[in-house]
């Protein structure tokens, strides 16, 4: 009996190109497999682990603090990337140089003047002030002596709190005015903070404020504004720009300066979109109701449309991608979706000209260093 034979309708030769390249096929296959298949989960130690690696050696209880920063990237489940971890690290430096309860210089003659200013805009005289502030507080000294010992922001926030649930005419001097409005290693907003506690992982130890300006809530919450909502920025320097002047803020000036040039009509490129002090039009809304027509859109489709600012939807609404149209055709070029936002920051504490775009700038260079650190990791 011959022996069974497998015939091919191809030449040898073809054959055995043929089974080559079907064993190339099966091999790039499953290289490519591999190469989507997801990378797998860092374990908290291993977080930890990176974070140790980055952190400045100088810095006093480094364990803790990378701690602190893996748990708010756990609870708020946030992918703890190189790219994510030197970004809040690069901020935390800007803002604080890594220091939980940063001290400000002059802090108590700050909040003096700031005391004044609202007394004065409720006509409240001077001398009732001063002696309020003469009053004993709960700890023996006047509140007068606390202001001038004052040195960081969470102790002039505790002085307030005094002041106003404890001396006469404090709750209808400052009601609920307190002006400490930032707070903790990132120098995140209070009302921020206040907004987006749910899911605080820790014991509220008083309030929100109080959080605020511990090591571990500045550093959830910071966390919480810088990376707690989706952008499709192509450089973190516009990220960093939002932490500093609200989020979409970039995105926003962006299309400041597009309706501005489809407009004719010049605007700050602030990022703000509408009015929040009043129900009235702002000159960003004035100058996209000048193109109504054009647009074809009522003031009421354009001020829903505006309202959306601050939400990752708004670059989506046909009000957007309109005026961006029109932009475009005019300069017969392509724009930029996201721009520095042109703001002059404005705060009791600062003493010289600063603006976001500096803000922004000095955060993406210690973000840059953090990652050739982490490279050589």
């Amino acid at each position: 009996m011959k022996p069974l034979v497998l015939s091919s309708p191809f030449p040898a030769s073809s054959a055995a190109r043929l089974l080559g390249l079907s064993l190339l096929l099966l091999v790039l296959v499953g290289c490519g497999s591999q190469a989507r298949r997801p990378a797998p989960e860092a374990t908290p130690a291993q977080v930890r682990g990176t974070l140790l690696r980055l952190l400045p050696d100088s810095l006093a209880d480094r364990q803790g603090w990378a701690a602190d920063i893996q748990a708010a990237f756990a609870a708020q489940k946030l992918a703890p990337t190189r790219e994510n971890l030197c970004s809040v690290l690069a901020v935390a430096e800007q803002e604080s140089n890594f220091q939980a309860d940063p001290q400000v210089p002059g802090l108590g003659r700050i909040a003096r003047g700031e005391m004044q200013r609202r007394a004065e805009r409720l006509h409240v005289p001077g001398f009732v002030l001063d002696a309020a502030l003469a009053l004993k507080s709960p700890g023996g000294k006047s509140y007068s002596q606390r202001l001038d010992a004052v040195h960081s922001e969470r102790e002039l926030s505790a002085i307030f709190d005094d002041f106003i649930g404890m001396v006469p005419l404090g709750e209808q001097l400052f009601g609920r005015f307190n002006p400490v409005h930032t707070g903790g290693p990132m120098q995140v907003s209070v009302a921020f903070a206040e907004a987006h506690a749910q899911g605080y992982p820790y014991p509220i130890l008083g309030s929100i404020r109080h959080e605020v300006f511990s090591r571990r809530g500045g550093l959830y919450f910071g966390i919480a504004h810088l990376l707690g909502y989706p952008v499709a920025y192509d450089k973190p320097l516009y990220r960093f720009a939002d932490y500093n002047a609200g989020w979409y803020a970039s995105r926003n000036a962006a299309f400041q300066r597009a309706l501005s040039l489809a407009s004719g009509k010049p605007l700050a490129l602030d990022g703000d979109l509408i009015r929040y002090d009043s129900g009235g039009a702002g000159a960003t809304e004035l100058a996209v109701r000048s193109l109504g027509k054009r647009l074809d859109m009522s003031d009421s489709d354009i001020r829903r449309a505006l309202e959306q600012g601050e939400q990752p939807g708004f670059g989506d609404t046909r009000l957007y991608s309109r005026v961006f149209a029109l932009a475009e055709k005019a300069e017969g070029r392509p724009l930029a979706r996201a721009i520095l936002p042109g703001i002059t920051l404005k705060s009791p504490k600062i003493t010289r000209q600063l603006t976001t775009a500096w803000f922004s700038q000095r955060v993406d260079e210690r973000y840059q260093r953090c990652l050739e650190r982490a490279g050589k990791g």
